[in-house]
Protein backbone atom coordinates (compact mmCIF):
# COMPACT_ATOMS: atom_id res chain seq x y z
CA UNK A 1 0.00 0.00 0.00
CA UNK A 2 1.57 3.24 -0.85
CA UNK A 3 0.71 6.31 1.45
CA UNK A 4 1.06 9.38 0.02
CA UNK A 5 2.32 12.46 1.84
CA UNK A 6 -1.65 14.04 1.04
CA UNK A 7 -2.51 10.66 3.46
CA UNK A 8 0.09 11.67 5.96
CA UNK A 9 -1.29 15.43 5.99
CA UNK A 10 -4.44 13.93 6.65
CA UNK A 11 -3.53 12.32 9.51
CA UNK A 12 -1.22 15.02 11.14
CA UNK A 13 -4.55 16.96 10.57
CA UNK A 14 -6.82 15.04 12.88
CA UNK A 15 -4.10 14.61 15.43
CA UNK A 16 -3.53 18.11 15.24
CA UNK A 17 0.05 17.51 14.21
CA UNK A 18 1.94 20.18 12.14
CA UNK A 19 4.48 18.44 9.93
CA UNK A 20 6.95 20.13 7.64
CA UNK A 21 6.87 18.82 3.92
CA UNK A 22 10.21 17.00 4.34
CA UNK A 23 8.45 15.08 7.45
CA UNK A 24 5.19 14.13 5.35
CA UNK A 25 7.46 12.70 2.60
CA UNK A 26 10.02 11.30 5.30
CA UNK A 27 6.99 9.91 6.75
CA UNK A 28 4.68 8.86 3.72
CA UNK A 29 8.26 6.57 3.29
CA UNK A 30 8.29 4.75 6.57
CA UNK A 31 5.05 4.02 6.25
CA UNK A 32 4.40 2.74 3.03
CA UNK A 33 7.73 0.47 3.84
CA UNK A 34 5.61 -0.57 6.97
CA UNK A 35 2.34 -1.51 4.91
CA UNK A 36 4.61 -3.33 2.49
CA UNK A 37 5.95 -6.04 4.77
CA UNK A 38 2.68 -6.18 6.83
CA UNK A 39 1.33 -7.03 2.97
CA UNK A 40 4.05 -9.69 2.86
CA UNK A 41 3.18 -11.68 6.35
CA UNK A 42 -0.49 -11.17 4.66
CA UNK A 43 0.77 -13.81 1.90
CA UNK A 44 2.47 -16.69 4.31
CA UNK A 45 0.14 -19.81 3.90
CA UNK A 46 -1.58 -20.14 7.86
CA UNK A 47 -4.18 -22.32 6.94
CA UNK A 48 -2.66 -25.36 9.60
CA UNK A 49 -2.11 -23.07 12.09
CA UNK A 50 -4.65 -22.49 15.07
CA UNK A 51 -5.10 -19.07 16.36
CA UNK A 52 -3.82 -18.37 19.44
CA UNK A 53 -3.77 -15.69 22.15
CA UNK A 54 -0.44 -16.52 23.74
CA UNK A 55 2.65 -18.62 22.41
CA UNK A 56 2.57 -20.75 25.80
CA UNK A 57 -0.64 -22.96 27.43
CA UNK A 58 -1.43 -20.54 30.43
CA UNK A 59 -4.55 -21.56 33.17
CA UNK A 60 -5.61 -19.30 35.58
CA UNK A 61 -4.12 -19.85 39.28
CA UNK A 62 -7.03 -18.33 41.39
CA UNK A 63 -7.39 -19.34 45.07
CA UNK A 64 -10.56 -20.07 46.68
CA UNK A 65 -12.38 -16.90 49.09
CA UNK A 66 -12.08 -17.74 52.23
CA UNK A 67 -14.14 -15.50 54.77
CA UNK A 68 -11.89 -14.64 57.31
CA UNK A 69 -12.84 -12.55 59.99
CA UNK A 70 -11.50 -8.70 59.12
CA UNK A 71 -9.70 -6.19 61.75
CA UNK A 72 -10.98 -4.94 64.68
CA UNK A 73 -11.83 -0.92 64.44
CA UNK A 74 -8.80 -0.23 67.28
CA UNK A 75 -6.52 -2.15 65.43
CA UNK A 76 -7.42 -0.52 61.92
CA UNK A 77 -7.06 2.84 62.97
CA UNK A 78 -4.04 2.91 65.34
CA UNK A 79 -1.59 4.36 62.97
CA UNK A 80 -4.60 6.97 61.72
CA UNK A 81 -3.23 10.56 62.22
CA UNK A 82 -6.94 11.61 63.05
CA UNK A 83 -10.01 10.16 64.31
CA UNK A 84 -13.63 10.32 64.95
CA UNK A 85 -15.37 7.47 66.85
CA UNK A 86 -14.81 4.37 65.02
CA UNK A 87 -14.19 6.41 61.76
CA UNK A 88 -10.78 7.75 60.13
CA UNK A 89 -11.12 11.29 59.98
CA UNK A 90 -10.27 13.27 56.42
CA UNK A 91 -9.99 16.93 55.01
CA UNK A 92 -13.53 17.66 53.73
CA UNK A 93 -13.13 17.32 50.46
CA UNK A 94 -15.53 19.84 48.16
Amino acid sequence: MKITPELVEHVALLSRLELTEEQKAQFSRELSKIFEYVEQLGEVDVSGVEPTAHPLPQKNKFRPDEVVPGLANETALANAPETEDVYFKVPQVL
